[in-house]
């Protein structure tokens, strides 16, 4: 246990330092705010949460800290599958829920400044209006914000032809670990002044610094997409017919793979009619413009048909289409529902998918655990979410075991252990794996630079 002492020196502080109301002790209160949505992943008790409203406000919650030694963990909208928005005993976590700013959309450079609590989906819905579009799309997106997806390089279901969010990062500001408010990166469309300190901040998961404001690339709206749902008797033939779009040169705007488990456990919870007909379907979409769209949506569909699909058709009716889109973004919160899950977040080459969705299931069979899949298909990124019943720690046991075997085969097929959700704590051994001993250094290395005292998310990614 902490000694008090030096939490009542540091609240006092931050209610001198902060204008009223921001600053929170309440126990009842805190209990919301001391851990991400990743299953089983350990957390401490904040000594307070701050939930600043300005860059400055910001920055005076971190020379508090540095000055009374106490960790900082920064926390979005706790949407996290990976425990690196989670507390450790005494620290101060810093909500940025009330920075929503969306501070300027310029149609004319194709960017948008906003700040870290702005939600995803509500600054496409700003974009849209003139025109614009941001592209990363992490299924969270009605609810996860901007500053979390920054700090885990979230990617989406757009990602497989757009990128992910760092190839939509300009500029940031944030305040370091020595506690001033820096700016890093450029607006102008290019720049290689320097080192890549944007780029190196994205994905860092809170560890480097605090951001308190964000400039992204924005593009023009896109147009409408063409989709093609294929029914498939195992989740291989699924991966076969991925590997099959891959080759057949068609870069899908989505690529999405959901199995039975995942569409019944949606349609219990929202009754949205969803068939079930299939073991797993993929949905692909299309945005080439006009009849390039159309010859696209059909090479996908003979692509689905020829890899094995029961069942596979353009669809015709936008609203059907649209619901089972919806029905992929929902496949986690309505598991979820039914119990404990554990959610991985591997990615593999492309030609790799069929392999490693068939040993995800003979892991499945090997320590008898449920488990249901969802992919970003199309660049390899596989969402295996191990269920659990509630209560039953022999179940949680061997679905730790298994999460930890599909990491093993994730690297041994040349892929890595987090396409999208960080490292957080589930994966610090993963990325020691992954990267091996030479580069850990080079990441302490910059770790230190950045942050000399250790203020910024301790325990997370790096392990200390």
């Amino acid at each position: 246990m902490h000694d008090e002492a030096p939490h009542r020196e540091l609240i006092r502080r931050l209610h001198s330092d902060l204008p009223e109301g921001r600053v929170v002790t309440d126990p009842g209160v805190m209990a919301g705010y001391a851990h991400d949505e990743a299953e089983w992943a350990p957390y401490g008790n904040p000594a307070a949460v701050v939930r600043p409203r300005t860059a400055e406000e910001v920055q005076r919650v971190v020379r508090a800290c540095l000055d009374h030694g106490a960790a900082v963990v920064t926390r979005g909208a706790g949407t996290g599958l990976s425990g690196g928005a989670n507390a450790v005993d005494g620290s101060v976590v810093l909500s940025t829920e009330a920075m929503t700013a969306i501070k300027q959309i310029d149609p004319l450079e194709r960017l948008a400044i906003v700040e870290p609590g702005v939600v995803n989906d509500d600054l496409r819905a700003a974009c849209a209006e003139q025109d614009l579009w941001y592209p990363p799309d992490p299924a969270s997106a009605p609810w996860s914000t901007i500053g979390g997806n920054v700090a885990t390089n979230a990617g989406g279901l757009c990602c497989v032809k757009y990128g992910v969010t760092r190839d939509y990062v300009l500029g940031l500001q944030f305040v370091t670990g020595t506690g001033e408010l820096v700016r890093v990166g450029r607006r102008t469309a290019k720049g290689v002044a320097g080192y890549d300190l944007t780029g190196l901040l994205v994905g860092s998961e809170g560890t480097l610094g605090v951001i308190t404001e964000v400039t992204v690339r924005l593009r023009p709206s896109r147009a409408p997409e063409h989709t093609v749902a294929g029914f498939f008797s195992s989740v291989v033939d699924a991966g076969h017919a991925v590997a099959a779009v891959a080759a057949a040169g068609v870069v899908p705007s989505a690529l999405e793979l959901i199995d039975r488990y995942c569409l019944e456990a949606v349609d219990a919870w929202k009754h949205m009619g969803l068939s079930t007909e299939a073991d797993v379907v993929l949905l692909g979409r299309t945005d080439a413009p006009g009849k390039a769209g159309e010859e696209e949506a059909e090479t996908i569909r003979r692509c689905f048909e020829g890899a094995g699909a029961t069942w596979a058709v353009r669809s015709t009716d936008p609203q059907e289409a649209d619901a089972l889109f919806e029905a992929r973004r929902l496949a986690y919160p309505a598991l979820e529902r039914l119990g404990p899950v554990l959610t991985e977040d591997i990615c593999v080459p492309k030609s790799a998918v069929p392999e490693m969705l068939g040993r995800i299931h003979a892991i499945a069979e090997r320590h008898e655990t449920l488990i249901a899949n969802i992919a970003h298909a199309g660049d390899g990124n596989l969402h295996p979410l191990l269920i659990t019943p509630p209560g039953d720690e022999p179940a949680r046991a061997r679905a730790q075991a298994a999460f930890h075997d599909i990491i093993a085969e994730a690297l041994a097929l040349g892929g890595t252990v987090t396409g999208e959700h960080g490292v957080g704590l589930l994966k610090r051994e993963g990325l020691r794996a992954e990267v091996g001993p030479e580069v850990m250094a080079l990441n302490h290395a910059v770790k230190d630079a950045l942050d000399p005292r250790g203020l910024f998310n301790p325990g997370k990614v790096l392990g200390r």
